[in-house]
């Protein structure tokens, strides 16, 4: 597909060069379009060599083609990466003064924005103002991630991994390309993944084998597709989705607790975490040792049903999505479990033996409590998560 990628001027340029070589590795036909002022920090030479297309910031080279035109029409993506304060006040305000101004102007595809600036600058009003204009247009800005800035300056401002913008790309190319746009612009949802631990003593715990696989692609489909996305992540070893805030638990009831504080803002909630059902009565604050005699028996807890009481507690119009990983019977398994939980949507799925835990794939019926069951076929899951956005997004609507 062609991309088009947009480098502002600010020191995360160099972090476009990485996003670029994953674009052209991925096979997609790149036409970088920095600003000028970009220039000063990554040469036009440099990306006409990564890119093997020319290199123009100025709306008068090559007029005879019309390249802010052209250039904006043919795309199927524009990336723009990193998106400066200042490039996003001229986005918003419609200004076409130099090549990538112009093509944002024609562009009729999806066009994602990746803020990079010191956290002072992406929380000023005006950027603020500016950013929640391309969205209402139909943009999708990501939220930058939180990290050392330049000197040493921290906070929110940091420019996204590239490899997970790059698969945010991928995500929004998907949706360009069967002509869909941002449904979830304007929603804050929340999104569960991994596995809660639950502590025997300081060096042992009940767990399971869930990844977070499956909840990250979720919570990077809803980000690609314009939301608001927090992910409460539990005991992952993933690079945070880009335009994601993520929040980091260990146990059930620091999944629970977290969950709950953020899903009384949200439009919808994904479960996604596999949450322990129960937990050591009594932890041992020091390690258990190895004795001659067998070992006194753990006795356990239930823990408190996350999924039912959200459920329980939700607001008119919100929507709460539930997952359940079954050994056996999908269909009886599952209905069960939906009326019991009270979600909306159950999405349910074979595990063991190499399914599901760990696995780049998926294959799942996701169930609603009208009575519809909507199969997908096994296949990457990010294809899955799409999925259950499109039946939220539904309801949503």
């Amino acid at each position: 597909m062609r991309v088009v990628l947009g480098v502002g001027a600010g020191i995360a340029a160099y972090k476009a060069c990485e996003l670029l070589r994953l674009l052209t590795e991925g096979g997609h036909q790149v036409r970088v379009v920095p600003t000028p002022a970009s220039l000063r920090f990554v040469g036009a030479a440099t990306w006409a060599a990564l890119s093997g297309q020319p290199v123009s910031t100025s709306l008068w080279d090559d007029v005879h083609e019309v390249p802010h035109v052209r250039i904006g029409q043919e795309a199927d993506l524009v990336l723009v990466a990193p998106a400066t304060a200042d490039l996003l006040a001229s986005a918003a305000a419609g200004l076409s003064a130099d090549l990538l101004s112009g093509v944002l102007l024609t562009a009729r595809c999806p066009v994602l924005y990746a803020p990079a600036m010191h956290t002072e600058m992406w929380q000023h009003p005006a950027t603020v103002a500016n950013v929640a204009t391309l969205r209402s247009r139909g943009a999708v800005v990501l939220d930058p991630a939180s990290g050392r800035l330049t000197g040493a300056d921290t906070g929110p401002g940091r420019l996204p991994d590239p490899d997970e913008l790059y698969l945010t790309a991928q995500r929004a190319l998907t949706r360009g390309a069967a002509g869909l746009t941002a449904d979830l612009a304007g929603r804050r949802v929340v999104v569960s993944a991994g596995g809660t631990r639950e502590e025997i003593d300081p060096v042992r715990f009940i767990g399971n084998w869930s990844s977070g696989r499956q909840g990250y692609a979720v919570a990077r489909s809803a980000a690609a597709r314009g939301a608001e996305v927090t992910l409460v992540a539990a005991n992952t070893c993933l690079a945070d989705p880009a335009g994601v805030h993520v929040i980091q638990v260990t146990s059930a009831a620091q999944l629970g607790q977290a969950v709950t504080a953020a899903a009384a803002a949200a439009d919808a909630v994904v479960m996604a975490a596999a949450v322990a059902d129960y937990r050591p009565a009594t932890r041992s604050g020091v390690k258990l040792k190895k004795t001659p005699k067998a070992p006194e028996p753990i006795v356990l807890t239930e823990n408190p049903d996350i999924l039912r009481e959200l459920a329980g507690q939700r607001r008119p119009g919100q929507v709460i999505v539930g997952f359940a990983a079954e050994t056996g019977d999908l269909i009886s398994n599952g209905l069960a479990k939906l009326s019991a939980k009270g979600c909306d949507l159950l999405v349910v799925n074979q595990v063991g033996n190499g399914l599901a835990f760990g696995t780049a794939d998926n294959a799942a019926v996701i169930l609603a409590a009208e009575g519809r069951r909507t199969p997908v076929p096994f296949g990457p899951k990010e294809a899955l998560a799409d999925v259950i956005w499109d039946l939220v997004a539904a309801r949503l609507s």
